[in-house]
């Protein structure tokens, strides 16, 4: 496939990053620049679709990491038009979460609902294979919740892991400065007091992401422009933000438009 970043600007620059926490490495990050945010989100259909094709042509099945956002949303709506001339099946994808908020099912604030609502319309999905992080409603709590799902996880490993970048540097539901964020051996954490409604969430551990093959991170807007340069240009001032502290073992890609870039240096 033709990278449609051919057709944009082109422009890619490789990144090698300080960690501060023991047990990570440190590593080159590919960033990746668009003119805006709709040619950002095709580029990134056009990959997310080409490199499911291509895992599903070395192995039975793909394990792919969804994030919640509002860019992460217009890819999969993206990538619905797509899978119509494409030649996934609806068991060759494994789907999984990043976080989600902690409110009922049908909630509109849930991230599974909107993602699969998405790529059900033109994905024969096997429900098997679809592991949304647990709802509240019932006698489940938070941990509990969080306890179930790490045990469902267990050692699945993603291909790839899909990010996006809160204003304030957040990933997934992990904030910065927060106790969720902390260094942990757990995959799954139970966040209390969110900065951001809603309060009670569920995220993937900074662990459980760095295990992924790949992950790509997703970011558009001027408002994203100072979390985008705190996790890419950290300070030796400043504690790394969670971004900044993640890394896939084979590959980690930004891909971001010109507005979330403008605080990067050349």
């Amino acid at each position: 496939m033709t990278s449609i970043r051919d057709t944009v600007l082109g422009r890619s620059a490789t990144l090698t990053d300080r960690f501060e926490d023991s047990e990570l490495a440190s590593g080159p990050r590919e960033v990746v620049l668009f003119e805006d945010s709709a040619s950002l989100i095709l580029d990134a259909a056009h990959r997310l679709v080409a490199r499911l094709e291509e895992l599903n042509s070395q192995h039975n099945r793909a394990q792919l990491c969804l994030t919640g956002g509002r860019i992460a949303n217009r890819v999969y709506n993206r990538v619905a038009d797509l899978l119509a001339a494409s030649d996934l099946a609806g068991n060759s994808v494994e789907f999984w979460w990043s976080d989600d908020n902690f409110v009922p099912t049908d909630a509109p604030q849930r991230h599974a609902g909107e993602a699969l609502a998405a790529l059900a319309g033109q994905m024969r999905i096997d429900a098997s294979l679809v592991h949304p992080m647990p709802a509240a409603g019932g006698s489940v709590t938070l941990e509990i919740a969080a306890s179930n799902y790490a045990t469902e996880l267990g050692d699945t490993v993603f291909d790839i892991c899909l990010l996006g970048l809160g204003s304030d540097g957040h990933i997934a539901s992990l904030f910065p400065e927060h106790p969720a964020s902390l260094s942990t051996s757990a995959l799954v954490t139970a966040v209390s007091h969110a900065p951001d409604p809603p309060h009670e969430r569920l995220s993937l551990t900074l662990n459980a992401i760095n295990r992924s093959k790949e992950v790509w991170f997703l970011v558009s807007g001027e408002d994203k422009a100072d979390a985008v340069a705190a996790a890419l240009r950290p300070t030796d001032q400043a504690p790394l933000p969670p971004a900044a502290r993640v890394l896939g073992t084979e590959q980690t890609l930004w891909l971001l438009d010109e507005a979330a870039a403008a605080h990067l240096a050349p």
